[in-house]
């Protein structure tokens, strides 16, 4: 098996080749289901397509806590079936399909009263616990164990005193969202899949009733395909509703927008070894670590306007400011804040107002002959949800079709891993690079990391840091745009690495160099280079200038401010 290298060549010949013979499956959305939805078509026999109008993740499936987990809260809530579904695929993930990507991360949630709240928590925790080891997937992870107030205290002196009475401590697991969908689409390829982003669907092919391909417009090239399909699968999270209205059809159901925003913080701020979770007034709060960083999240409220560019406004800063200063002893201020993003959770749209009530089950029907929608759900059970998607669209086909396999498919990048994990200190010795590069990149890139240690050999200049981005070498930005499908600098700074969230300037000034190491893979001269740095400095501007309004209308407004599209 290749390892699907998905530059400018790749993809200009796989947009030719979807639309030479008729798919048996097309797959309409890249984020993380239709990611996982072209991996299970193409690993069950069957030719398959996907398109994005954008980039991999650029929509929620880049913009998510980077949790892998159960969902302690819809344990709570009695949703033992999706808790346990989640259960068993966080575990998959662990121990087998992407160990290099989805890695255990421990959890302190602080108890404020006394008696009751230990007994109530400690047995919705232990049962959480229970439910992973009976997934038959769950034995990775250490159990949870209770902890007094002192010695909550020593694994998390950032706390102040009186804001607990004592702890529990649990683990769940966290991936980088965006690099783990593109290591999704890179592996459908591998298998076969032709992939293909900034290629977006402008309409459906009709035959009487039934839909049989979809007219496709290259955003980059020009131009416009039609690309046949006997089934096409419909995946495009919360752009659901706009994608149905094409067929002329109602849905069967709607997708509703739930905004959830997330702070990025620097490791010094937050004096802590652990992760937290606290609870608020509407849902919980998370405290994540995140390399160098601390991610602080979630808000969860209705969001109506541009769904592009969800922009976070200066209530939602104030508010998660507000929640996690309640239990810090030094209290974080806006200029402790690196990065903001806000991402929009696709709900199945249920009767009750309050977005965090909405259901997170998904849903999956055969609106019309030859067309499949799948929406809902969460990012921990991608791979179900794309198993769900296959098997409806497996009716539409007249042929035999095997069963979904993907339960035993690991991801590029994982087999052999641990391996040169436990290599890593010979690996540098032969590189030349750090051992704490040599980790940083397996646990990006897994056995692909060989690809990256290639590139440095060839070209020694390769193997220094990014200026003003310490965390991620150049060779990293060439492989983006070599292997990885990035058409664009904001793809490279904001998806393929987290240059835009992980530095206090955003990435403005990494955005030059970052251009001309792309440049010769892309076949930019320097008016583009220039385009591409102008382009990415004005997205910056409009979103900070969107995190000073005070409301969503006026932040989307602000956040509008900069074009969606880099000219040519």
């Amino acid at each position: 098996m290749k390892t699907a290298r998905l530059g400018p060549a790749e993809r200009a010949e796989s947009l030719a080749g979807m639309a030479e013979r008729e798919l048996d499956v097309l797959v309409v959305g890249a984020g993380v289901v239709g990611a996982g939805t072209a991996l299970d078509a193409v690993t069950r026999g069957l030719s398959t397509g996907l398109v994005e109008a954008r980039d991999w993740a650029s929509g929620t499936s880049s913009r998510s806590s980077k949790l892998i987990h159960g969902g302690l809260r819809y344990l709570e809530m009695l949703d033992f079936a999706l808790v346990r579904e989640a259960l068993k695929e966080r575990g998959l993930l662990l121990e087998r399909l992407a160990p290099h990507l989805v890695k255990p991360v421990p959890f302190l949630y602080p108890l404020q009263h006394k008696g009751w709240e230990r007994l109530y928590a400690g047995s919705g925790v232990a049962l959480y616990d229970a439910m992973s080891m009976t997934s038959g997937h769950g034995r990775g992870l250490p159990a949870h164990r209770h902890l007094t107030r002192s010695h909550a205290l020593r694994i998390a002196p950032a706390l102040k005193k009186d804001a607990l009475v004592g702890a529990l401590q649990y683990y769940d697991a966290q991936v980088d969202d965006a690099r783990y969908v593109a290591t999704l689409v890179r592996t459908a390829a591998a298998y076969g899949a032709k992939v293909a982003n900034r290629a977006r669907v402008t309409g459906f092919l009709r035959e009487g009733e039934r839909v049989v391909g979809a007219r496709v417009e290259d955003v980059e090239g020009g131009g416009e395909y039609e690309i046949r399909a006997k089934q096409i699968v419909n995946a495009t999270g919360v752009w659901t509703d706009d994608t149905q209205a094409m067929v002329g059809e109602r849905g069967q159901f709607h997708v509703r927008a739930s905004k959830g925003i997330h702070l990025v913080v620097p490791k010094d701020r937050i004096n802590a070894a652990t992760g937290l979770i606290l609870r608020t007034e509407k849902s919980v709060l998370f405290v994540i670590p995140w390399g160098r960083h601390w991610i602080i999240g979630t808000t969860d409220t209705d969001w109506n306007l541009d769904k592009a560019h969800p922009a976070a406004s200066s209530a939602d800063i104030d508010y998660l400011l507000e929640h996690v200063n309640s239990v810090l002893s030094v209290p974080l201020t806006r200029d402790d804040v690196e990065g903001v993003y806000a991402g929009l959770r696709p709900l199945l749209a249920g009767e009750s107002d309050a977005t965090s009530k909405l259901s997170r089950e998904h849903t999956v029907a055969h609106p019309v002959p030859g067309l499949v929608v799948v929406a809902g759900g969460k990012y921990t059970t991608y791979r179900v949800m794309a198993k769900d998607a296959v098997d409806e669209a497996v009716h539409g086909l007249d042929q035999r079709v095997a069963e979904c396999v993907t339960e035993d498919i690991p991801l590029l990048g994982a087999e052999g891993y641990r391996a040169l994990w436990n290599a890593r200190a010979r690996i540098a010795q032969r590189t030349g690079l750090h051992v704490v590069r040599v980790e940083h990149l397996l646990n990006r890139f897994g056995v692909l990391a060989e690809e990256i240690f290639e590139l440095i050999a060839a070209n020694p200049a390769l193997g220094v840091p990014l200026p003003a981005a310490e965390d991620y070498l150049k060779a990293e930005i060439v492989y983006a745009a070599s292997h990885e499908g990035a058409r664009h600098l904001d793809d490279v700074l904001t998806r393929r690495t987290r240059i835009s969230i992980e530095t206090f300037d955003r990435g403005t000034r990494s955005a030059r160099e970052a251009a001309e190491l792309m440049a010769p893979v892309l076949g930019w001269d320097k008016d583009q280079i220039e385009r591409e740095v102008e382009h990415y400095e004005k997205r910056v501007e409009a979103e900070r200038e969107s995190q000073r309004q005070p409301d969503d209308q006026t932040a989307d407004a602000a956040r509008l401010g900069a074009p969606d599209i880099v000219p040519r």
